[in-house]
């Protein structure tokens, strides 16, 4: 058994090499520097956001997140531009909602309504050079959104 399961390890850590991290999809956290990095370059869009079970993406079409170096975001459809803040960190909160390898993505818009529904320090589950799948498991009601960033 031992065997199998070092033959199954050296298997995925060979699947992992030769990709590079603009492609390779993590499940693990990553590196929080990394994210911040890789926001920082481009403009991106939501092409996911589900809100206490609600489809809400289509408040954000059309809408193009730009992730600056002094932590300020704006997000823009031409017409609107709307300003808010983000931050990367890696959490080394000891909550029974944060594991200590939690990477947490903070937004935070004080208007309008929708875009301030945004605020909240989500989890990053999923990211690749390209996209970003952050997760929120609300406190009070215990409701879990879902939000994704992909890159234009």
């Amino acid at each position: 058994m031992r065997i199998l399961n070092f033959i199954a390890g050296l298997a995925m850590l060979m699947a992992g090499t030769g990709c590079s991290d603009d492609d390779a999809v993590s499940n693990v956290n990553g590196n929080a520097t990394a994210i911040t990095n890789n926001m920082k370059s481009g403009t991106w869009r939501i092409t996911n956001y589900v809100d206490s079970g609600n489809n809400e993406t289509s408040d954000f079409t059309g809408y193009n997140f730009d992730f600056n170096d002094n932590g300020t975001l704006t997000a823009s459809n031409g017409a609107n531009t709307y300003s808010g803040s983000w931050l990367v960190t890696d959490s080394d909160s000891s909550d029974d909602d944060n594991d200590s390898s939690d990477i947490d993505f903070n937004l935070a818009f004080t208007a309008p309504d929708y875009f301030a529904e945004l605020t909240d320090d989500w989890d990053v589950v999923e990211r690749s050079g390209t996209r970003v799948v952050l997760q929120d498991v609300s406190g009070g009601n215990g409701d879990t959104d879902y939000l994704t960033f992909e890159k234009n």
